[in-house]
């Protein structure tokens, strides 16, 4: 689904320059924080090609990988706030998905398995070795699917807000009508620009894509985390749906959040994946593990 890439243009970072008071001299004053122009960082940006596709990627940070990914019509800088916040542990990686970003157009159908193709190519590219992935929105689709596709690459999944299929067994009939009306709302002298033309394309997608059989994914063995927002734009039942068939999963359901919730509310939603990629992976045992703790609690 679309990450509305709008509605989160505001910067994570504010260069701060004070100018101290009368009554002040002689007081030291806080130097201007560091400005990351985060999805347009020319210090670190960089680009590779796969199957013909020029795409662009950021690298920050060193320590074990993880991997990024932006949802529908946006781009790295989408994803700032989880940047800034676990570039301090972990080498995070991002990159501006195909016709998304600065990455670069294809004249061919944009399908959610050539992205995924792109971003395990990526992989292969910095030779990073398996890696963590947290992917939203239609990036939390990516991340399954290279969970699905290439599971020698992955470590751990964190999926936010993903779906399996366009209808409204998914995702909610006014969120439908709402890409629909997107797409009508391109004006007709711009449906020929390259601008429109991806425009056009990227959001037009989330109605015929993707198509993921649910069996599919109990292909999936690294441990996932499963999130979405309570009042989110995807089907509460779908994302239980997608938790119960894959066989290594954890669920998070945060609370009066929707589906801009890595943004909304980022401090809280990073602790969530911090934990979940921190804490080596247990599959709990419903009845087992409930009376092993009863036993601890009643013995106290």
């Amino acid at each position: 689904m679309k990450t509305l890439a709008a509605t989160v243009a505001l910067g994570l970072v504010l260069a701060i320059s004070v100018t101290p008071l009368a009554g002040d001299q002689g007081k030291t004053t806080p130097a201007p924080q560091t400005v990351v122009n985060y999805g347009s960082n020319a210090a670190v940006g960089r680009t590779f090609t796969h199957n013909g596709v020029k795409l662009y990627y950021e690298v920050y940070g060193t320590g074990e990988p993880l991997l990024l990914v932006h949802g529908n019509g946006g781009s790295i800088s989408d994803l700032r706030a989880q940047i800034a916040h676990f570039r301090t542990r972990y080498r995070v990686i991002a990159m501006d998905s195909r016709d998304q970003g600065k990455s670069a157009d294809t004249p061919d159908a944009l399908t959610y398995e050539r992205m995924t193709d792109d971003l395990a190519a990526l992989l292969d590219h910095l030779k990073s070795g398996p890696v963590n992935i947290f992917g939203w929105s239609d990036g939390g689709i990516e991340a399954l699917l290279l969970g699905i596709r290439h599971p020698a690459k992955v470590k751990k999944i964190a999926s936010m807000a993903a779906n399996l299929n366009p209808t409204d067994r998914a995702i909610y009939p006014e969120v439908i009508g709402l890409v629909k009306t997107m797409l009508d709302g391109v004006p007709a002298a711009a449906r020929n620009t390259p601008e429109g033309k991806r425009e056009i394309k990227v959001a037009g997608m989330m109605l015929a894509e993707p198509n993921i059989d649910v069996k599919a994914l109990a292909a999936i063995k690294a441990p996932t985390l499963v999130l979405a927002g309570d009042h989110d734009l995807i089907r509460d039942e779908h994302t239980l749906e997608i938790f119960h068939h894959i066989p290594n999963s954890q669920l998070a359901i945060l609370p009066n959040a929707t589906h801009m919730v890595p943004y909304d509310d980022a401090a809280a939603f990073n602790a969530v994946l911090d934990r979940f990629f921190r804490t080596p992976f247990v599959k709990k045992d419903r009845i087992g593990d409930t009376m092993k703790s009863l036993e601890k609690l009643r013995s106290r």
